[in-house]
């Protein structure tokens, strides 16, 4: 499966919605997902292939303005061909989805990270999104999935009200076993007199809310507060911190601007409390606090109603909730603290309990990649890399399944799975005695159906590679070796009995190739030779309305771009010449011959509509 995430920002940029896509990436490529990032930013010499940065010119009202933004979409998509497209939002550039055509052949995700909030502080952000509202709104009206952070969030954003049918809650995580170790060995940051030490990081804006932090911490004796971070409120924080220190005396707050990760997790490791007094909901889940729960730190945070943020301390039992812009609470929750040991530790160990329980990267990437299967179940999520399968489509073949399953592991070394069409002899039981994995659908199957099963299966498993046989040839397994070895020249390689083929079957398949244009000499033989790409087509949605695998896929997999194959074989046993099937009897003949030509010729009037003067064209 490949997908492209549109973001904000990648690191070396530390933002929390940052942090979390740069995890999501890398735990994704880790599970076999093909996964690409397109952000703002310069392009860094260092960068993985699979990060593309699109240089800001400017910036309005906190939003980034990257004038290229629109066409280094279209190029990634049109390069990546992705299959899933994964909006990471608020986010202005992602918008530019809504007006490229390839965007909208692809299903879209919305990660809702964060409403954009209609500011009591900020009436620039208020005016701006009067006129970003009805792009933001037409975004999630196109998206099949939008994932919120957290329940509480979901429940309370104005944005998402109208479109509750398609969110789904899927929290943030971090990774567990890739964060930066603290400097344990480096001086501590705060004063040798200090007996509790809090921590606050973000940038200084105006929704984290530090101007009630500053004010709490004034007067409450051996408390010192650290704030790491940089913004633009800098200087209006560090003339209140100045304004509340008494001539003479050491401040009580320290602004420490910008730390990089290792100094970060140094200062987690260090402190005694973490705290987080954001006045908004665009402070939406703090992913900070996640890492301050992985050091086994408890948290302070504002119990601001709509927020995430509470709720993943409440959820995690890692700290305390205080009213937000509430001094005299801040006050006295951190004098709560201060005084009591066990408490903190307490909080602290069920906060590092809970992450690794419920807030990892890999818990998230899991419940995502399960949604993604959703929008796109053509798409295989599992890793490659794991050979060949071999599916056996059978009903009733208790005499032959054994020595099928037997012979098909002896001459490929590769798993088989049997996929059983509701046997009503020992099919199932000696299959399973062979050696072989047995599916048996609820309900009865068509034979392409048993087969696309097996298709579905290898895909899903990570397989790079399927052959395909009906247990009715089964004499067919012997020619397993010369089947695999068009692997390299054939994406979709067909085997061909050309002793099958009586003078009324060569005048079909001499009529069905006029019509199509692929220049087969046998169209409806079920042993075939599939890699990735042609599973892929095999269990689209167009292939699973077919009736047979026949010429209806053959022309989907031109039409993809695959190399299709065929391999002249031997015929084995005197009662394997009769072949497939549907030439049993006149009467399915005839209806196969109909019906396959009605497709050739639909599809040759279409490619001559969309090429005026040309006619159909060979398989490649």
């Amino acid at each position: 499966m490949r997908v492209l995430h549109v973001g904000k920002f990648y690191p070396p940029y530390r933002g929390g919605m940052e942090v979390f896509l740069a995890d999501l990436v890398d735990e994704q490529r880790r599970r076999g997902i093909d996964a690409h990032a397109l952000v703002h930013g310069e392009p860094l010499p260092d960068d993985p292939p699979w990060v593309q940065r699109v240089p800001v010119q400017f910036s309005l009202v906190y939003a980034p303005m990257a004038l290229g933004f629109r066409g280094a979409l279209a190029r990634a998509i049109e390069h990546i061909r992705p299959d899933v497209l994964h909006l990471h939002m608020p986010n202005n550039s992602a918008l530019w989805a809504l007006t490229l055509p390839g965007a909208r052949k692809v299903p879209w995700v919305v990660h809702w990270h964060s409403d954009v909030v209609v500011s009591n502080i900020k009436w620039s952000v208020a005016l701006a999104y009067m006129l970003y509202r009805p792009f933001e709104q037409a975004l999630l009206e196109r998206a099949q999935q939008v994932f919120a952070t957290s329940p509480p969030y979901l429940k309370a954003s104005p944005a998402l009200r109208a479109w509750q049918d398609k969110c789904e809650v899927v929290p943030l995580g971090i990774r567990l076993d890739a964060l930066p170790p603290p400097a344990t060995s480096a001086p501590t940051a705060w004063r040798a007199d200090t007996r509790l030490r809090l921590l606050s990081i973000g940038r200084l804006t105006y929704y984290k809310g530090f101007e009630t932090l500053i004010d709490a911490v004034r007067g409450l004796a051996g408390v010192e507060l650290l704030i790491a971070g940089e913004g633009e409120l800098r200087p209006g924080l560090q003339a209140l911190i100045d304004a509340g220190t008494p001539a003479g005396a050491q401040p009580a707050v320290r602004l420490l601007g910008e730390v990089d990760e290792a100094r970060k997790h140094t200062l987690l490791a260090q402190c005694d409390v973490f705290c987080l007094a954001s006045r908004e909901r665009t402070e939406a889940f703090g992913i900070v606090l996640l890492e301050a729960m992985q050091h086994a730190r408890p948290c302070l945070v504002t119990d601001l109603p709509g927020s995430g943020m509470p709720w993943v301390v409440a959820h995690s039992r890692a700290g305390l909730r205080v009213p937000y812009d509430d001094v005299p609470a801040w006050r006295s929750a951190i004098a709560q603290l201060q005084h009591d040991a066990a408490l903190r530790a307490r909080l602290g160990g069920a906060g590092q309990d809970a992450l690794a329980q419920h807030f990892s990267i890999g818990a998230c990437e899991r419940a995502i990649a399960r949604h993604y299967r959703g929008v796109a179940p053509q798409a295989a999520a599992a890793p490659s890399g794991r050979g060949l399968l071999v599916a056996i489509r059978t009903h009733n073949h208790a005499a032959e399944i054994a020595h099928l399953v037997q012979r098909a592991r002896q001459l490929t070394g590769a798993p088989v799975l049997v996929v059983d069409n509701r046997s009503t002899d020992a099919t199932c039981h000696l299959a399973q005695s062979a050696g072989a994995q047995v599916l048996r659908p609820l309900l009865a199957m068509s034979a392409w159906g048993s087969l696309q099963t097996g298709i579905r299966h290898a895909l899903a498993r990570g397989y790079d590679q399927v052959i395909t046989i009906d247990a009715e040839g089964r004499h067919e397994v012997e020619e397993l070796p010369r089947l695999l070895a068009a692997q390299q020249s054939a994406d979709l390689a067909l085997a061909h009995f050309p002793q099958r083929n009586s003078w009324l079957r060569r005048r079909a398949w001499q009529w069905l190739r006029w019509l199509s244009g692929l220049p087969l000499q046998d169209f409806v033989a079920d042993f075939r030779l599939y890699n990735r790409d042609a599973m892929q087509v095999a269990v689209s949605p167009e292939a699973a309305l077919l009736d047979h695998q026949d010429i209806g896929l053959l022309l989907l997999a031109r039409n993809a771009g695959l190399r299709i194959g065929e391999v002249a074989m031997p015929t084995h046993g005197a009662g394997a010449v009769h072949g497939h099937g549907i030439f049993r009897s006149w009467f399915k003949a005839a209806r196969f011959m109909a019906g396959s030509s009605l497709l050739a010729l639909a599809h040759r009037l279409g490619r001559q509509r969309a090429m005026p003067g040309a006619g159909a064209s060979p398989a490649r």
